[in-house]
């Protein structure tokens, strides 16, 4: 029961706890549970390789909700593209897909660096209150930094 993962869990949770981020609180209580309840072994490989599609599915639908009430529709849409801070959400929406596509291959080719990427996340989440996006858009961050670079020291 005591092993190093299961401690490094427990640790996560008190500072879950301790910076009042329910998040973490329920994305560790969650795998505590399956750990618990012997489930590990099948699920986590799955949550492992499918888990951050599923979450931004999750994020995609929640985004989607107003256009699916009918708060947002074409006028506002045609009404909002006249203003240049539309222009500017619209390039960065971009931007960031793009930058996020090559973070999904770093982080399924280089454990190493998905270790670095998800502590690093944690402690965003965990000590500055921040949003668990960030294996993601950081490998993609840190796939383009990578790039850049390789291309001044070869």
């Amino acid at each position: 029961m005591f092993t190093q993962a299961n401690l490094f869990l427990l640790l996560l949770l008190g500072i879950g706890f301790l910076a009042k981020n329910q998040s973490l609180i329920i994305a560790v209580s969650v795998l505590l549970v399956i750990k618990l309840i012997g489930l590990d072994q099948k699920w986590f490989p799955t949550i492992q390789t499918k888990g951050i599609h599923w979450g931004v599915t999750v994020i995609t639908i929640a985004v989607l909700v107003p256009i699916a009430t009918g708060d947002i529709g074409f006028k506002q849409l045609v009404e909002a593209m006249k203003s240049y801070y539309a222009w500017i959400a619209l390039g960065a929406g971009i931007l960031v897909a793009l930058i996020a596509k090559n973070g999904i291959t770093l982080l399924a080719e280089d454990p190493h660096i998905t270790t670095a990427l998800v502590f690093g996340t944690i402690l965003a989440v965990a000590l500055f209150n921040g949003i668990a996006v960030g294996p993601l858009i950081g490998a993609g961050i840190a796939y383009f930094v990578m790039q850049v670079v390789q291309y001044f020291t070869a």
